[in-house]
């Protein structure tokens, strides 16, 4: 006969924690389990591409360079327009058809042999996929109630941490194995994630539809285009999202070129950020509903990324053993920003929209996401790997501001929103 074991402290706190985890509405853990599955296809595609069209498809690193950077001009692009056709048809429409649309040219990559058919592709996947973003914000804008929004998107971003990171796991098989079949396969698992989904997404509330742009109030003609307040808080936003070029880009380069620690602690980084986001992304959320705190927060989180930024920049010129703490230190920093940041910007983006519009907003608050990832990498090169401590001042200087700037621009906001914004805020 067995006992159970008594409750202690850390027992209690490590099952309030996981239970913490587990979304309480039964719509949000519909949305969580395609997230799950979504990004889990997204993970193996996204750790094996670059090593596809290069040694399988026979591209150049510059070709494939070029191409995702043209690509990735395409989704910039893509948001707004998908974003207001969601308006009008409807975002969980639109978005299942999205989903299908991809699933279709994922598996087109297999028929690419060249450097044209590689670029149409890409672009076509790329377009569909920022504007799959932007639809489906518009649609969780509908779908969750006004009060669980953020906090449910805190679980969506906990989740899409598991399931990238298990994708980038399994993916690691096809890299040792290295064969044109394998790289086929993920290719074929990634499209059929997307087909998953569409299913799961039968279950979710199609929320109230929006009225059409000419409905829209008297200074608002052009929608979220013609709303500067929202604009300016979108770029700030686009600012700050510049520090996820960092982790994925900037820092690696800096660890194995500029400090003397070992090049494994990439992945140690890597796994930090990962492990701190699925924790404590959900908790990062309290007390951020309405704009006015999450500008607050966001002026908190633009320090916090200034303060990783300067922390980063110390790692060079000192020894191995202490270039890997002051890195884990600088992740650290970072992860708590990030987690405020990202917490902060969903309350902005869907409380200061405008409610008869999501898919506009939401298309415009993704592209100004999308521009900065595109952004983001030349610029962060080219302050701290190119000019070392001097450069990720300037960064750090960057955030700062635009944190801070963020607590006026939405005061203006909110002092410009028509009445059906302001009764929801």
């Amino acid at each position: 006969m067995f006992s159970t074991a008594p409750d202690t402290p850390l027992r209690t706190t490590v099952r309030n924690r996981l239970a913490g985890l587990v979304p309480e509405d039964t719509v949000t853990r519909r949305l969580a389990v395609q997230t799950l599955i979504n990004t889990l296809g997204n993970g193996l595609f996204m750790t094996v591409s670059a090593v596809f069209f290069t040694r399988s498809v026979g591209l150049s690193a510059v070709q494939v360079g070029l191409g995702l950077t043209i690509a990735g001009a395409c989704g910039v692009a893509a948001g707004i327009p998908l974003g207001q056709l969601a308006d009008r048809l409807g975002a969980k429409r639109l978005l299942i058809g999205l989903y299908l649309a991809q699933a279709v040219g994922l598996s087109c990559y297999a028929l690419v042999g060249s450097f044209p058919a590689f670029l149409v592709v890409a672009c076509v996947v790329t377009a569909l996929d920022s504007g799959g973003r932007s639809v489906k914000n518009a649609m969780l804008a509908t779908a969750l109630p006004a009060q669980s929004r953020v906090r449910s998107r805190a679980y969506l971003r906990a989740v899409t941490n598991v399931g990238i990171g298990a994708g980038s796991a399994l993916a690691a098989v096809a890299l040792s194995i290295d064969t044109r079949s394998g790289y086929l396969t993920l290719i074929a698992v990634d499209a059929a994630t997307f087909l998953a989904t569409t299913l799961l997404l039968r279950g979710i509330p199609a929320g109230t539809p929006a009225r059409r742009a000419a409905d829209a109030p008297r200074g608002r003609r052009f929608g979220a285009l013609g709303d500067p307040a929202f604009l300016a808080v979108t770029a700030l936003n686009g600012v700050l999202a510049i520090q996820f070029s960092l982790i994925d880009v900037t820092v690696p380069l800096w660890v194995v070129g500029h400090t003397q620690a070992p090049a494994a602690v990439v992945s140690a980084i890597m796994i930090t950020n990962t492990v701190l986001i699925v924790l404590f992304q959900v908790r990062a959320t309290r007390n951020i509903a309405d704009p006015a705190p999450a500008a607050r927060v966001a002026r908190r989180a633009g320090l916090l990324l200034a303060a990783a930024c300067a922390v980063y920049g110390l790692a060079h010129g000192v020894g191995p053993v202490a270039a890997v703490l002051i890195l884990l230190a600088a992740t650290g920093l970072q992860a708590v920003a990030e987690m405020l940041s990202s917490a902060a910007g969903w309350a902005l983006s869907y409380e200061l929209a405008d409610p008869a519009a999501p898919g506009a907003y939401q298309g415009l608050y993704n592209t100004g996401f999308a521009a900065a990832s595109m952004l983001a990498p030349a610029l962060t090169t080219n302050t701290a790997i190119r000019f070392g401590l001097g450069g990720w001042l300037a960064l750090a200087a960057l955030f700062a501001v635009a944190g801070a700037a963020l607590v006026p621009v939405t005061r203006w906001a909110l002092a410009t929103r028509p009445s059906t914004v302001e009764e929801q805020t």
